[in-house]
């Protein structure tokens, strides 16, 4: 469901948090906005919550490429009824790590790119999650030569890109986002 009072579900977030770190023994602080401004990376997504963490557990957050950080996010999604398509409405971050990740894949894009392009060969990421793949198909999506699918099952699914002109062979689980 979207979001249809930010406030509310802000607050919902808040209890969540709050609820977690104490029960959960962490040192950490989070700051929760509401429409916060486009800045820097963020112009790649659009949330309506960001949620900043800071304090001495922070790297706990980040540990294991974010992993606790990105779960703190979808058990938010969840509490708050949010369908696959509406997560990117709200933002965990810490440090700064999301932004540096958009950076990452921005540069294994390009990289990408440049390899398709030298090889003529289709080029595989890793697994990744569906934000992730929209980093990279969007990081691609100037370049008239190249081509991006995404492919796989859940959490098996990755990108692929290919030079223009290739014609993969048909399977059934691959589609373009």
């Amino acid at each position: 469901m979207p979001i249809t009072d930010k406030v509310a579900a802000a607050k919902q977030i808040g209890e969540f948090l709050q609820t977690v770190i104490t029960h959960g023994g962490f040192r950490l602080k989070y700051r929760i906005t509401v429409d916060p401004p486009i800045a820097g990376n963020r112009e790649w997504e659009h949330p309506e919550i960001l949620v900043e963490f800071a304090g001495p557990d922070s790297a706990l957050l980040l540990e294991r490429a974010g992993e606790l950080l990105r779960s703190f996010e979808l058990l938010a999604s969840e509490i708050l009824h949010l369908q696959g398509n509406e997560h990117e409405k709200i933002w965990f971050d810490c440090k700064n790590f999301r932004s540096l990740r958009i950076e990452e894949l921005q540069l294994a894009a390009r990289t990408a790119a440049e390899k398709v392009r030298s090889t003529g060969t289709p080029y595989r990421f890793a697994p990744m999650s569906s934000r992730e793949r929209r980093i990279v198909h969007l990081a691609l999506r100037e370049e008239t030569d190249l081509k991006t699918e995404s492919d796989g099952e859940g959490g098996r699914r990755s990108v692929v890109v290919y030079p223009g002109n290739y014609k993969p062979v048909a399977r059934p689980g691959r589609r373009t986002e």
